[in-house]
């Protein structure tokens, strides 16, 4: 079993300057793993305004999409499709194709995002699907992570750009003061801004995804 994602750009089409945007994201990818690397493949661009990646663990893409979110500026979303199952390369004369019942998984996941964000909860970025014959931990658990991922969803997505980079910061370990060197800002504005965007539930959130201990 392997975790397949599936991202593609929000308003592509509306971008001034979709080379500009594309190196953005390649780079936001580039940092995210090289300061918390969880993928097994990380997403790469594929056609269009779309990536893919592969985790081994559910828990670890959940983490790795987070931090991507966090670390985008304003102006740059991913929309995520998870899909849960097995997945394959098919050899091609050209180059090897993605396939199997994860990469499925992920395109209806990703086709749930997209429907949800036209109707009650806008704010929908990513959705998890189990390939068929997923056991019933697995079915349990992708429930709870969808359920998780809804209102995760909502709070990053409510954050200003800085609540975003303040919240990346303390999830790699920084400290409020240097992250209030780093924005100019006091270590009370640093400690107020995290506070009024719920930025200790998102950091509790992905300490119960990793299992770590916190005091």
């Amino acid at each position: 079993m392997a975790i397949a994602v599936i991202a593609d750009i929000m308003g592509s089409r509306k971008l001034d300057d979709r080379s500009a945007a594309q190196r953005t994201l390649d780079e936001t990818i580039a940092a995210v793993e090289q300061d918390v690397p969880l993928a097994e493949q990380p997403l790469t661009p594929t056609v269009g305004d779309e990536q893919q990646g592969v985790y081994r663990e559910l828990e670890s893409a959940l983490v790795s999409l987070l931090m991507i979110q966090l670390r985008l500026p304003d102006g740059l979303a991913f929309r995520f499709g998870i899909g849960v199952g097995e997945v394959r390369s098919v050899p091609s004369v050209h180059t090897e194709l993605a396939d199997g019942p994860g990469w499925y998984a992920a395109r209806a996941a990703i086709e749930t995002v997209h429907a949800r964000e036209g109707r009650a909860v806008p704010r929908t970025r990513t959705w998890i699907v189990g390939a068929p014959g997923q056991d019933e931990v697995m079915e349990s658990t992708i429930a709870a992570s969808n359920a998780y991922l809804l209102v995760r969803d909502e709070l990053v997505s409510a954050m200003s750009e800085r609540e975003r980079r303040l919240t990346y910061g303390r999830l790699i370990g920084r400290s409020q003061l240097e992250l209030a060197a780093e924005e100019g800002i006091t270590q009370p504005s640093v400690s107020k801004s995290l506070r009024n965007a719920g930025s200790a539930a998102i950091i509790e959130g992905v300490a119960a995804l990793r299992r770590e201990e916190r005091s």
